[in-house]
């Protein structure tokens, strides 16, 4: 690798300091290693952090750097399998040292990307009394609680984390909340301020501009969702999040050519049953039913898999069962498991979902007031709503409801559902 010599030199460099205290050093060649390979890729930030640790194993500071950028692979590529080694990496510096901030402060992100909402709440609070003035924790701790469904605390965390430092990590949660809130338009306006803001690994200001897509197209955007996603790919080719966007947009003008094509790249990048779901539909609108079944197949053995791993919760799947009337007893089962693990609106949507087509409308209702009690414009959640009222015999509410969902996004399929009940 083109660097490995530099890497070696600052290696020594930092082993021969003298006169100087360990913190003064490790931020000397921290400031080398940031400055000298701000342009590498994950996988080789991965190399060049294998390679400090074999070379000076007693320095738990190349663990953590190894370990972070495993965690930062997982994001990329959806590989759950660096999760694991990043956690191993973790427990062994915390084994040899309890107090490693730096190793904790990355468990907690695994406490997240693993789902386990109530552990991660509990490492940054812990995060909080240690290092109070360090916004990383309260944004951990605001990711927590939101999923926790405990908004009130969240928000208070999220509002700790940008008044203490304004930047990429703590506006794209900022917009986020907004939009949750129903402030589209303030949630648009900060998430362009992440953006600004950047990052110095091109995946995190990827991920806010498709974020911005994604917002642009629940509001019936497509054109500005669509420039949204081409830049997230420039920035960061071949994204599978970009491409399966532009995929979206595509399909929102029926250009089912394009959005097969765009999807296909974004299944082939990271094969998540999402795609197949939205291939599957794809196809099926184009006439391709053999193609369709293919997509079938596959979300039925993804889900098959997650069985024998004894997965028991997974609202996506739970969702897409739903969307297509397929497996409704295990669309349910995997909508109220996943209720366990987390208390937000949209495990809650996907509940009322759920029971509503498994013809539970009463409890269908009771979900989906949790799921919209800030009037989040999801244009998913009032066309849920406002079957579900249908269902009810509440014909007036469904129609507003259809209607709102016709109003964010004139793309969505209320518009036949509002049909249905003229």
């Amino acid at each position: 690798m083109r660097y490995t010599l530099l890497f070696l030199l600052t290696v020594h460099t930092y082993a021969q300091m003298t006169g100087a205290s360990d913190r003064l050093a490790q931020a000397y060649q921290d400031r080398i290693l940031t400055e000298s390979t701000s342009d590498l890729k994950t996988d080789e930030h991965i190399s060049m952090y294998e390679t400090l640790v074999k070379v000076q194993p007693e320095v738990l500071h190349y663990q953590n750097l190894l370990a972070g950028a495993y965690i930062q692979k997982v994001r990329e590529s959806m590989d759950y399998s660096y999760l694991e080694r990043a956690l191993q990496i973790l427990n062994s510096v915390l084994g040899a040292d309890s107090k490693n901030y730096e190793a904790a402060r990355l468990r907690t992100e695994i406490a997240l990307e693993r789902h386990d909402f109530k552990a991660a709440a509990d490492y940054s609070r812990k995060l909080t009394d240690w290092a109070p003035n360090d916004s990383w924790n309260w944004g951990t701790l605001g990711d927590a609680l939101t999923e926790l469904g405990d908004y009130d605390n969240a928000a208070d965390s999220y509002q700790k984390m940008v008044s203490l430092r304004p930047d990429l990590s703590s506006y794209n949660r900022a917009a986020y909340f907004r939009f949750i809130y129903g402030d589209v338009e303030n949630a648009v306006k900060i998430m362009k301020m992440a953006i600004s803001a950047g990052s110095p690994i091109a995946e995190n200001t990827a991920w806010c501009e498709v974020e911005l897509g994604r917002t642009y197209l629940k509001t019936g955007k497509v054109k500005e969702a669509a420039e949204a996603f081409q830049a997230a790919l420039r920035r960061f080719p071949n994204y599978h999040t970009a491409l399966a966007g532009l995929a979206q947009a595509a399909a929102a003008q029926r250009d089912w050519k394009n959005a097969i094509l765009y999807m296909h790249r974004a299944q082939a990048a990271t094969p998540l049953p999402d795609y197949s779901a939205a291939l599957y539909d794809y196809y099926t609108e184009s006439g391709d039913a053999k193609s369709a079944a293919r997509q079938k197949e596959l979300i039925l053995v993804i889900d098959q898999v997650g069985q024998a791993a004894k997965e028991k919760a997974n609202r996506n799947i739970a969702l897409i069962y739903a969307d297509h009337d397929w497996n409704l007893d295990r669309s349910l089962e995997l909508a109220k498991n996943e209720l366990e693990v987390r208390g937000d609106i949209y495990t809650y949507d996907a509940l009322a979902w759920a029971l509503y087509k498994n013809k539970q409308y009463a409890e269908a209702e009771e979900a989906m007031k949790k799921a919209m009690q800030f009037k989040t414009p999801e244009p998913a959640f009032y066309y849920h709503a406002g079957l579900i009222d249908s269902a009810l015999g509440k014909k007036d509410e469904a129609r507003k409801m259809l209607r709102k969902a016709l109003e964010l996004n004139p793309h969505s399929p209320a518009g036949s559902a509002l049909k249905d009940l003229s």
